[in-house]
């Protein structure tokens, strides 16, 4: 079966919480994960205030901001633990702060129409992840040229379906194929809808090279409470698991039965009067 690096999407679940936010790091690296990511924001920078009315809302998630001085220690912890660090800028001052912590840079569909932003990602020389949630092809062909012309040296795309949750019958998962052939380079997918299914097929059918998840560690989180769109650990666990043990799964036709089978063969309908067990073993039961 198609490899594919699973990335654990923090969001706001880390409940402003340090502790909290190595706990994750922690989580998943145990789940196997390729990558953690956080998400860096302050609401004033992320909304505008002549949307008076969407502005007052954001604002009381302001306590959802990751705090800047969590990041060096986060970083320090992914380095220790072996996963990659990446993180999502919402505003470029964000970018040159994090640049010299993160692995690489996700950019949210949310922001795939802001140039300079990815100008800036691009800038830093660090691979980028990007998702295309909402936006046309065109849009995606847009973005994707303004990081080369930037010189962003490797770029990855999440096929993304921006609902939480979303609703499986939007998922439209050859997107994926299309534009692995299209840009040819790795493009995996972005999941909002907590269903096995949709991963399995991602990666088994459409050859996805990434699979970015949200995960909660104990349904606490703030953005967990808000939505049904995080996975818990022992949720995503049994889906990781699965994948990688699917060769085994899948077994071969050199052998006609299992070893466990062999001593239910003879509890089988004799062939001459379609009674069990075997006429042979009859005498032993």
């Amino acid at each position: 079966m198609h490899k594919a690096k699973f990335i654990a999407e923090v969001c706001s679940n880390h409940n402003k919480d340090l502790k909290r936010c190595l706990r994750f790091v922690d989580v998943a690296k145990i789940l196997g994960c390729y990558a953690v990511k956080f998400q860096l924001f302050t609401i004033p920078n992320l909304y505008s205030n002549n949307a008076k009315k969407l502005y007052k809302k954001a604002l009381k998630k302001r306590k959802r901001e990751l705090p800047r001085k969590f990041i060096p220690a986060i970083s320090n912890y992914c380095k220790k633990k072996k996963i990659k660090f990446c993180c999502t800028p919402f505003d470029i001052d964000s970018v040159n702060f994090l640049k010299p912590y993160v692995d690489f840079f996700k950019i949210a569909s949310y922001e795939l129409l802001w140039s300079d932003l990815l100008k800036s990602c691009s800038k830093t020389k660090k691979p980028i992840l990007l998702s295309t949630g909402m936006a046309n092809f065109s849009e995606v062909k847009k973005a994707v040229k303004v990081l080369k012309k930037n010189n962003c040296k490797k770029i990855e795309l999440l096929h993304c379906v921006s609902n939480y949750p979303a609703n499986i019958s939007s998922c439209n998962l050859k997107s994926i194929d299309f534009m692995k052939n299209f840009f040819n380079c790795d493009v995996g997918w972005s999941d909002h809808t907590v269903n096995p299914l949709i991963i399995y097929s991602a990666i088994r059918n459409h050859n996805a090279d990434l699979i970015e998840f949200h995960l909660d560690l104990d349904g606490k989180g703030w953005e967990h409470k808000s939505g049904n769109h995080c996975w818990l650990p022992h949720e995503i666990k049994e889906v990781i698991e699965f994948i990688e043990k699917e060769k085994k799964v899948d077994g071969s036709y050199k052998k006609n039965f299992s070893k466990e089978e062999k001593k239910e063969r003879i509890l089988r309908a004799d062939p001459l009067d379609g009674l069990r067990p075997l006429r042979r073993v009859r005498k032993n039961f």
